[in-house]
């Protein structure tokens, strides 16, 4: 009898736990662990720090807020935690603070990871796991092609769309002669490569790329070597980020190379480097950027709660972490569930209508956001009229036009 009123017991404890929220079926809005948690793994103390770090685990809380702000009591995910890590930019720390945020802090989605060795260190953890994870500021396209998988999203930009935008137009406008200096890791070759080919096919020529230790502060035996290059390059395509892009272009203007006929190209730009360098020493440079603060009054509306939260104008990876943690919520909440495979499901396919990725649609066949990206110019300084506005679109290219079409070489299953 004692047994059996035991097990009794357990019964009732079991169906308790489930009514809210908790217990191994997740009963209630079938929430495991009674919460849903949101994991921030990215740089907070490098290279990368500034532009994502801190600043995103804020957005992420921004989105929690205005996700609870629009479904009150019918929200299906009522406690909802942030959690965060800094990865260094290492992907042996990548995978071991995924395998901890996962296992040990009971996350249910990660988000960011900047570094491309660092995110698909990651995407293998998260396909071990079988939980979602949102990549926003890595980007090799190997996440949608060879090394894509069910649970892992891309969400935000990559190499080709990059170089489509930025390449191709510059050596369109005239610049057929280049030389690129790329970071000596997956993204750095992956961009090495998407630039290549977009200078190409636009009637270009690569006259020679090299690889630059990541991270560095000192690229003067770049630069030096330019202007000797046979032929002469007309532009110079740097695809440092960060830091490291602070650091290059600072030399950049020291060397004096655009005095000697050697433009600048940026493969990938954040508004925090223009905001490190000024925006004289990069004034007129062209760049392919995903989101802009005040390309529209909607962008405009989410950078001035940001500011407020943040005490700064967000980057676009800050906008589309922000992004990615409410399309998660929006998933949980049209799932009724947090189970990985539920919310995979309602998110393939799905359209976004946020201050990130309105217009845009998360493509099933390979889990990539595909979104409309603007054309930028950095302003002259005289022309900036308040801070952080330092950019003018030149023009918006479509998502179709953007991004590349689905690789045959990704296989969710």
């Amino acid at each position: 009898m004692k047994a059996l009123n035991a097990a009794a017991a357990l019964t009732v404890a079991g169906a308790l736990l489930a009514g809210c929220g908790g217990g191994p079926g997740g009963g209630g809005g079938k929430i495991s662990d009674g919460k849903v948690v949101l994991a921030v793994l990215n740089d907070q103390s490098g290279v990368y720090s500034q532009l994502s770090g801190q600043s995103s685990v804020k957005a992420v809380e921004m989105a929690i807020a205005d996700y609870k702000a629009k479904y009150g009591a019918k929200a299906v995910a009522k406690k909802i935690e942030v959690v965060s890590a800094d990865h260094q930019n290492k992907p042996d720390i990548a995978n071991s603070k995924a395998q901890e945020l996962y296992d040990r802090r009971q996350a249910d989605t990660i988000l960011d990871v900047p570094t491309s060795s660092a995110a698909l260190a990651v995407a293998n953890i998260a396909k071990a796991r079988k939980k979602v994870f949102f990549d926003i500021s890595a980007g090799t396209t190997a996440l949608e092609g060879a090394q894509c998988n069910k649970y892992t999203f891309h969400y935000g930009y990559n190499t080709y769309m990059l170089a489509q935008g930025t390449g191709a137009t510059a050596t369109q406008g005239g610049a057929k002669n280049w030389y690129i200096v790329y970071p000596d890791y997956a993204f750095g070759q992956d961009m090495n490569k998407s630039f290549t080919a977009a200078v190409q096919g636009a009637g270009g020529k690569v006259v020679k790329s090299d690889p630059a230790p990541f991270p560095s502060d000192n690229f003067s035996s770049f630069l030096l070597k330019a202007p000797g290059l046979n032929p002469k390059p007309q532009v110079l395509g740097t695809m440092e980020a960060g830091g490291d892009l602070v650091n290059f272009v600072k030399q950049y203007n020291e060397y004096k190379l655009r005095d000697k006929g050697i433009g600048l190209a940026v493969g990938l730009m954040f508004i925090t480097d223009i905001h490190s360098l000024g925006p004289d020493a990069l004034a007129g440079t062209q760049f392919t950027d995903p989101w802009y603060w005040n390309a529209d009054a909607t962008n405009r509306a989410f950078a001035d709660k940001f500011q407020a939260k943040a005490g700064k104008r967000p980057s676009f990876p800050n906008a589309a972490n922000y992004s990615a943690a409410l399309q998660y919520l929006e998933a949980v909440q049209r799932a009724g569930t947090d189970k990985s495979d539920a919310v995979v499901k309602q998110l393939e396919g799905a359209k976004i209508d946020d201050a990130f990725g309105h217009g845009g649609t998360i493509r099933a066949q390979d889990h990539l956001l595909l979104h409309d990206v603007d054309l930028a110019q950095v302003k002259a300084a005289k022309d900036v009229t308040e801070p952080w506005d330092y950019e003018k679109v030149v023009k918006t290219v479509p998502a179709a036009q953007a991004f590349q079409p689905a690789s045959p070489a990704c296989k969710l299953g």
